[in-house]
């Protein structure tokens, strides 16, 4: 492990590995945190480097769009599929910890972690597109690196890959937020999708002066005469919003008069307060995690552009009169 050669070998793994197969790279991952329970992800990359025997070229080698280290960004990606089957923890930002599913995988596969284990777990299942959660980032595609795909299909499954990861993460840092943000969130999310217009004023977040349950309102014109009522349920994903919670908004809709509501939450929906809502006069649309993160990547709340990237053609009018 120690010779150059060696160190070039386990860097060529690295690279074939990165996201389908963490494999020896993920219990190495796991194995820095059993021995130091938590650390900051500055030890993790150190820890690494040196069972690697990484030079400082190697750690230092970037990405071909030059804004990220190689390094970084692929240990990045193994703490996150880690993370996700709940083998690690994040206690705070930048800090890992070893959970108890962790330790009990390392104990079972001391050798090995893969994705064939990963996959052995219902949050991972969910995280990949397999599962039948509420939250998750698709279908499943093909894997960037499958030779039987087009480079087209691979940078499409590489985009589908990041924006479940991201679609993860914008969910669990809303159930970090306290309620009164989610409900000034769920407001932002309308009025970015053009509802209510350019009017300044064309959301408000009622919070607790709200009736019934009703957190925000979008006025879609200028004297309030058509008005959207919004209930935000910032609820863990362990539960799901049922029918006796929608029915009770729908109330509230009645009560103040108006036809036009939308429940948006950071779980799902029962099948019972699907049912129920297209059996009613009102016009209420149901927004679950999955579509709250789709949404809210989409129409950039929460969110923030890192890298563009074009894709560029041949253009053949450009060489017509130029043609033998």
């Amino acid at each position: 492990m120690g010779t150059p050669a060696a160190s070039h070998s386990v860097m060529a793994v690295w690279r074939r590995s990165w996201i389908r197969r963490p494999s020896r790279p993920a219990r190495l991952v796991a194995g820095s945190q059993k021995r130091l329970r938590k650390v900051d992800a500055r030890r993790t990359r150190d820890a690494l480097a040196a069972r690697f025997d990484l030079t400082e070229e190697e750690r230092a080698e970037m990405l071909p769009s030059g804004n990220q280290r190689r390094f970084d960004i692929r240990l990045a990606w193994t703490v996150t599929h880690l993370s996700q089957a709940r083998l690690l923890s994040r206690p705070r930002r930048g800090a890992t910890r070893i959970t108890e599913r962790g330790l009990e995988v390392l104990r079972d596969h001391p050798e090995r972690v893969d994705m064939s284990i990963l996959q052995e777990f219902p949050e991972y299942q969910q995280f990949r597109g397999s599962g039948s959660g509420p939250v998750g980032p698709g279908a499943p595609g093909p894997e960037p690196d499958d030779a039987t795909v087009t480079p087209e299909e691979g940078i499409q499954a590489a985009y589908g890959q990041l924006t479940g990861v991201l679609a993860e993460e914008l969910l669990s840092k809303v159930l970090d937020c306290e309620p009164g943000f989610f409900e000034q969130l769920v407001v932002d999310l309308l009025i970015a999708m053009g509802y209510g217009g350019s009017k300044a004023e064309a959301g408000e977040r009622l919070g607790q002066t709200g009736d019934g349950g009703i957190d925000g309102v979008i006025r879609e014109d200028l004297l309030g005469l058509d008005v959207v009522y919004l209930q935000a349920k910032r609820w863990d994903p362990s539960r799901r919003v049922g029918r006796p919670e929608v029915q009770a908004f729908v109330s509230a809709l009645q009560g103040a008069r108006a036809s036009k509501g939308v429940v948006l939450t950071t779980t799902s929906f029962s099948q019972q307060a699907t049912t129920y809502v297209g059996s009613i006069s009102a016009r209420v649309v149901l927004i679950d995690g999955r579509e709250l993160a789709r949404l809210m990547i989409l129409y950039g709340v929460g969110v923030t552009v890192r890298e563009r990237f074009e894709i560029k053609r041949l253009d053949e009018d450009y060489f017509v009169n130029g043609l033998a």
